[in-house]
């Protein structure tokens, strides 16, 4: 299916690893222009290495997604550059896991900044640019948290929880432009961010998921690619879920032991 997303504008945040990295990749695959940003400049450069090894390529911003002004800076370049913001993906964002009277005041200030805040200005930044073109699509990265928190996930799951709030909100003020905003709900993925944890309770993981595996990053990116496309014209202010089935039923991984 051609999605029709040739020549389109798209920005990913967080997009050097994990998640943001393999939409990155899909959306140049499509022929999309794409510009990821990120914190670590040597993860940047990896990213660009890797995927102009593959005869794609991406333009990098070196950024951290809680400095407004830096987001503001990175999306005037692409408009002057470019002319247009087509696409732009909220999905930078960090889990910090504690028990919850461990939490400091430092790891509220610093999940909420970069799940939540960076969300609220980066949905801002692209529909101001968006409203002037009457058109675009904005993509906020969701999580499982926010319909089953984990019990050292307090503050993860509320910063997540208030995103998908924020995505039906913004969907509603951005219709008359023709702007969709969508999110997207990953189950267990083996990345950066969940390795620990998978480390401690991969066995516990895998048997709650129908599909009987954890999630690689490759898993998200067709779908992120396709919410972006005018095929889900009519998608706006919802989650997509790709979990594997994770608690579908109460005993998933029975009929594999069956097998």
């Amino acid at each position: 299916m051609d999605l029709h997303l040739r020549d389109k504008v798209v920005v990913v945040t967080g997009g050097a690893t994990g998640i943001g990295k393999a939409a990155a990749a899909e959306f140049a695959r499509e022929g999309a222009r794409v510009i990821i940003c990120g914190r670590r400049m040597e993860k940047l450069r990896e990213a660009c290495a890797q995927l102009q090894s593959e005869g794609l390529d991406l333009e990098a911003y070196q950024l951290d997604v809680c400095d407004k002004a830096a987001m503001q800076a990175m999306a005037d370049a692409i408009v002057e550059k470019y002319e247009c913001i087509d696409v732009w993906v909220n999905n930078a964002g960090i889990a910090i896991s504690k028990p919850v009277m461990d939490f400091t005041d430092e790891d509220y200030e610093k999940i909420m900044q970069t799940n939540l805040k960076s969300v609220f200005e980066g949905c801002r930044i692209a529909g101001a640019q968006m409203q002037k073109q009457q058109g675009g699509v904005i993509i906020n990265a969701s999580s499982f948290a926010t319909k089953i928190p984990q019990t050292n996930g307090t503050l993860y799951a509320a910063s997540k929880a208030a995103v998908n709030s924020m995505t039906r909100t913004f969907s509603a003020n951005f219709a008359p432009f023709g702007i969709r905003v969508v999110g997207y709900i990953p189950g267990m993925i083996i990345t950066d961010i969940a390795t620990d944890d998978i480390k401690k309770n991969e066995n516990l993981y895998v048997a709650n998921v129908a599909a009987h595996r954890l999630g690689v990053p490759a898993d998200l990116a067709k779908p992120i690619v396709f919410l972006a496309s005018d095929a889900c014209g009519y998608v706006t202010g919802c989650e997509f879920e790709a979990s594997g089935g994770k608690y579908v039923v109460q005993n998933a991984s029975e009929p594999w032991d069956a097998v």
